[in-house]
């Protein structure tokens, strides 16, 4: 039986938000993150056409509208894509437009050639501890985005890297400090999956190799120290957005609740006076 055949990566974009920028992995001179990994996989800048066209805080809007004209003109044969997060924890949350745009974007680069991989994602609330009612909240939401996400993906035959069923996705050590973005274990992680994804549709791409090198050493203080000094502050900030939505969605448990009491109650008291 003759093996596989594969084509080289010429061209290899990168879209999303500061996941995609490479936060977490800092190296001297900036990030590096799982996209520049992986593009080191296929062969390096100097044998390959390489654009990380993300950017920190982006939205589904804007690798709709900024990310994705960029990304087209440099004719892809490969795209990464992780966004959907900062949507999440916003309150105009809605995903129907998100629907519209992710496959606008799916679209587009898979007709124009480019195998596109995209990350679904994992229950955020395992990683970074947030009260009860905001995890359900967030749980709630990245279910609808990675609804999206699944139904997107198929429909262009687009390839994706579960976050959730990754091995090693939920241990410490693959989080930073801030708990919200990989470390350097993480994005090998997840560019040892995306490149594997992209092989599997016939890419030529070397794995990953798993063994950190070059990245900022984290201990068990830093993650201490950032939770006290940021971490709060930044719950406090986001939670603006969320809470409303999570102390709904306890209000609606709560009455769906006493609904059922007062269902068995009523079936209850039928029996006993029949």
């Amino acid at each position: 039986m003759s093996e596989p055949r594969t084509r080289p990566v010429r061209a290899l974009v990168a879209l999303g938000d500061s996941t995609t920028v490479g936060m977490g992995d800092r190296v001297p001179g900036g990030w590096r993150g799982f996209a520049r990994m992986l593009a080191d996989a296929c062969g390096g800048p100097a044998r390959i056409r390489y654009a990380n066209l993300s950017a920190s805080g982006a939205r589904v809007r804007d690798v709709h509208e900024v990310q994705l004209p960029a990304a087209l003109r440099l004719r892809p044969d490969a795209a990464v894509l992780v966004v959907g997060m900062n949507d999440t924890l916003r309150s105009d949350f809605d995903p129907a437009p998100l629907r519209r745009r992710l496959d606008a974007v799916v679209g587009e680069l898979t007709r124009a050639g480019a195998v596109v991989v995209a990350a679904r994602y994992h229950d955020h609330g395992r990683v970074f501890r947030l009260p009860a009612p905001l995890h359900r909240a967030l749980r709630k939401r990245i279910e609808q985005v990675n609804a999206v996400l699944d139904e997107v993906l198929a429909r262009h035959g687009a390839r994706c890297v579960d976050l959730d069923a990754l091995p090693g996705a939920y241990e410490l050590d693959a989080w930073s400090v801030d708990r919200l973005h990989p470390s350097e274990f993480g994005h090998r992680l997840l560019a040892r999956a995306m490149g594997e994804q992209l092989a599997a549709a016939g890419l030529l791409v070397e794995p990953v190799a798993l063994r950190c090198s070059g990245g900022a050493r984290i201990t068990a203080w830093h993650h201490a120290g950032w939770l006290v000094f940021r971490g709060v502050p930044w719950l406090v900030r986001r939670g603006s957005d969320l809470l409303p939505h999570g102390v709904a969605a306890v209000v609606r448990e709560v009455l769906a609740e006493l609904g059922e009491r007062r269902g068995l109650r009523r079936i209850r008291g039928g029996a006993f006076r029949g």
